[in-house]
């Protein structure tokens, strides 16, 4: 009986750190990059907040964080948005199917990496003006 227990702490070990290390890695990247974009870090550890936060960072409305509570269309919203963040920080389509299937990878190259947010990729004229050589970044216009 006893070396059932140990087993199973044994397994539970081996599952249960490595996934703490992932999450860990995951939340303190995805709150840099928060920050990188001007938004509070700490709103990533809020549920469905976090979402909200992401709409705003890509620059779409806040009637999107409704299309998250839709079955199917929420896959569909949320690849969306990953597509908008990953534009948001100039990167292209490969680093979103990046951020999507290896998500522990590629949320610490952009949190750490030299990506820098251009402005909100889902809002054409406030990227473009965040692009002229004389907007302030610190009062964001």
């Amino acid at each position: 009986m006893e070396e059932q227990e140990q087993m199973i702490a044994g397994l539970l070990a081996v599952i249960l750190i490595p996934a703490l290390i992932i999450a860990v890695i995951s939340i303190v990247s995805m709150w840099k990059v928060f920050v990188k974009a001007g938004q509070p870090g700490w709103a990533c550890i809020i549920p469905i907040y976090n979402w909200y936060i992401m709409i705003k960072i890509v620059g779409k409305p806040d009637w999107w964080l409704i299309m998250m509570f839709i079955p199917i269309a929420n896959l569909v919203y949320a690849i969306w948005v990953t597509n908008l963040l990953s534009k948001s920080f100039g990167k292209d389509e490969g680093f979103t199917v990046g951020l999507l299937l290896l998500s522990f990878i590629f949320w610490p190259i952009l949190a750490f990496g030299s990506a820098k947010y251009l402005g909100p990729y889902g809002d054409p004229a406030r990227f473009q003006a965040m692009q002229q050589p004389n907007f302030d970044f610190e009062n964001k216009g």
